[in-house]
């Protein structure tokens, strides 16, 4: 979890009658100037300082002490914060026909993109409004499946989705959780209506290319390029589709799973067909063991939790980064408490947007865990990079970067890496990498148009291309088109099966972590380039090289005072994103599934 522009009850009076005055100073004038637009920025930049500390307390208190109280005060900061940042981003709107320098220039845009769902400014419109988010927010909350007096929850339903390989349990479940999604279509035809009025009064065409606008570069351009780089992984992608495909067929068999069509989405281990880690017994080669456990070496050498943590930050400190401050130990939370309810979802902190940094987790003591809390301190030492830049600017190059940051330094936890911290006695022959490698593309490259679509659609609903009346439809032509993933059954206009993505209903723009599968391999590639290490990129780890570590810093200093490109140039010399570190990365899957699919009949 990163911080950005957050509202407090603290704050409350504070800001907005900072909001109020800039907006009244302005209106004041006939004719603004850079001078008016610097005092805005000022005024603005102290209330939204002073917000972000109070509301990262009030946000780190409901999501480690989980009350009806705190629930309800969590619920009353969201709705005044939409309101005054609302105030201070059509206020920036003024300023939009001025010619100011290109610093308070980048200032202004920054304000008037920190919402991702812009309220009209009309009272009762943005009451409307709230409430339509409010609502859907607890549909999807609340949603459980029921079947009699038997109900199931979400996670219940996603455990099972990962486990079962009842194919007439599988469907059922599919199906049941999509109930929940049905009411929720009338009201998101009504939200995108609102949100797009608000997003014309700041300026932009619909509320999609304002959020295409906050990628320093023309919003249309931008969509194009998303599709260039997934051209350039699409070809690893249709190969392990077609491998996958026919491992599914011998499974359930070809009349369930037939080799010229789509697959059906129920089968893939996970409610939304967007990793398919979870059926990796059904695909996995032969003799894939890597001759090692990471689980039982952490019990092994008696790992605990708080061991763990301090292993993960030695890789940061071994890169030549400060050690993490002693509060950081003292006030996260590592482990589940027995006397209350908590969020257990991996969380990285910075609640001063200085040095109080905090990881939320309730850690296992797994391997996959050891590999996310590195990610998740990925996100701490970022956070603390760019601790000295403006308010404006603490935050990621765009919002692919901070993902994309947590996961680059997991891709360093490699069979190298584990030997020199002395979890690993001997490194596998590289033979051994390939039920590896497989393993990490059924999630990460399984992931990356799933990762692609979800804004695709939105995008086009947003500006009118795809109509209410076609909401169904065109979700399962986009997901047939870049996933060739079909509804395993019949679906109408009376499904809304978008809303059964939690980031739908939540209104939490997707493509960031499309962009964060597609930097993490660039990023780590050159890093393993500038740390000098000649071997397979997939066996690289950066641990101990302090000139990967400075070069990384310079980056992640930056936050977002410059333009993406130019950060991403600083650490890879190159100003375009390039998706073929991926296919590096796993060129021998590749060669693996070209000699599987050989006599198999590919694509759909």
């Amino acid at each position: 979890m990163t911080t950005k522009f957050k509202l407090s009850i603290g704050a409350l009076i504070v800001s907005s009658t900072l909001a109020l005055t800039a907006c009244n100073t302005v209106s004041q004038n006939k004719t603004v100037t850079e001078q008016d637009a610097e005092t805005f920025l000022a005024s603005s930049a102290e209330t939204l300082v002073d917000l972000n500390a109070r509301a990262s307390r009030a946000a780190w208190i409901y999501a480690n002490f989980i009350t009806e109280d705190t629930a309800s005060l969590s619920a009353d900061v969201n709705r005044e914060y939409t309101d005054v940042v609302v105030r201070l981003a059509n206020e920036a709107a003024k300023f939009d026909s001025l010619t100011l320098s290109e610093d308070n220039r980048r200032k202004m845009d920054k304000l008037k993109l920190a919402l991702t769902l812009p309220a009209p400014q009309n009272a009762e419109k943005s009451k409307e409004l709230a409430n339509i988010l409010a609502e859907l927010d607890g549909m999807y909350g609340k949603g459980k499946y029921c079947k009699g007096e038997k109900c199931m929850s979400l996670g219940e339903m996603t455990s099972k989705m990962a486990t079962s390989r009842d194919y007439e349990e599988l469907l059922d479940i599919w199906q049941g959780w999509r109930q929940v999604a049905k009411p929720m279509r009338p009201l998101y035809e009504k939200q995108v209506a609102l949100t797009n009025e608000g997003a014309k009064e700041l300026g932009y065409a619909d509320t999609g290319a304002m959020w295409r606008s906050k990628y320093d570069m023309p919003a249309d351009d931008f969509a194009d390029e998303l599709d260039r780089i997934w051209g350039q992984v699409k070809p690893l992608y249709d190969s392990l589709h077609c491998h996958v495909r026919a491992k599914l067929g011998e499974k359930y068999g070809e009349d369930k799973v037939p080799q010229n069509q789509p697959i059906p989405a129920h089968l893939l281990g996970n409610m939304w067909a967007q990793t398919w880690g979870n059926i990796y017994d059904v695909v996995a080669p032969e003799n894939a063991d890597p001759g090692y456990d990471v689980t039982e070496l952490l019990a092994k050498h008696n790992y605990d939790e708080l061991t763990m943590v301090k292993g993960a930050e030695k890789f940061f400190t071994s890169m030549g980064f400060a050690p993490l401050p002693e509060t950081f130990y003292s006030r996260s939370l590592f482990t589940k408490p027995k006397d209350r309810d908590v969020q257990c979802h991996a969380s990285a902190w910075n609640l001063d947007a200085k040095d109080d940094l905090r990881i939320k987790m309730c850690i296992q003591r797994t391997g996959e865990e050891f590999s996310v809390i590195h990610h998740e301190l990925g996100h701490n030492f970022y956070q603390r990079a760019y601790n000295t830049q403006p308010v404006y600017y603490q935050e990621s190059a765009n919002d692919g970067f901070h993902e994309a940051i947590g996961d680059t330094i997991a891709l360093s936890v490699t069979p190298g890496y584990l030997k020199e911290i002395g979890l690993l006695d001997e490194v596998p022959d590289e033979s051994k990498d390939i039920g590896l490698l497989m393993k990490m593309a059924l999630d990460k490259v399984a992931f990356i148009p799933f990762g692609l679509l979800v804004d695709q659609w939105r995008w086009k609903v947003f500006n009118g291309e795809i109509s209410p009346a076609q909401y169904n439809q065109a979700w399962w032509e986009l997901r047939e088109k870049y996933q060739g993933i079909k509804a395993p059954i019949a679906r109408t206009e009376n499904d809304f099966d978008p809303g059964a993505k939690y980031h739908v209903p939540g209104n939490v723009p997707y493509t960031r972590y499309f962009l964060a599968h597609i930097l993490q391999f660039e990023f780590h590639k050159a890093l393993c380039e500038i740390a000098g290490d000649k071997g397979s990129i997939h066996r690289c780890s950066v641990y101990n090289s302090k000139e990967a570590g400075e070069r990384l810093n310079t980056m992640l200093e930056m936050g977002s005072s410059r333009p993406w490109q130019e950060a991403l140039a600083t650490l890879t010399g190159s100003e375009q994103m390039d998706a073929t570190a991926i296919l590096d990365y796993f060129a021998p899957l590749q060669k693996y599934l070209d000699e599987q699919n050989q006599g198999r009949q590919c694509g759909w």
